[in-house]
């Protein structure tokens, strides 16, 4: 498969997911995103973040693991997320 067919089959597999920053809801284009693609959709929807905020994805058993800019997630309706200051020691 060449590079413009996958690229095609991968867009023609996106859809819209309702994702949580901060506890606000979020609409996203999923299922694959980076860290950027979440903190600015959640800035743009009115959640009260920055885009240098340290974003980390809630796991299961209360763990948690930091998402960098450029990290790629996959996300669904149960996706969770948090988005604190870098001088945040919380």
């Amino acid at each position: 498969m060449d590079n413009s067919m996958e690229a095609q089959t991968l867009e023609e597999q996106r859809h819209p997911v309702t994702i949580i920053v901060n506890g606000h809801a979020v609409n996203i284009e999923g299922p694959r995103v980076n860290g950027a693609q979440i903190k600015t959709a959640a800035i743009e929807q009115g959640v009260p973040i920055q885009v240098d905020f340290v974003l980390s994805e809630e796991l299961p058993d209360h763990r948690s693991k930091v998402i960098g800019d450029s990290d790629v997630v996959t996300v669904d309706q149960n996706s969770r997320f948090v988005a604190v200051a870098p001088d945040d020691n919380s």
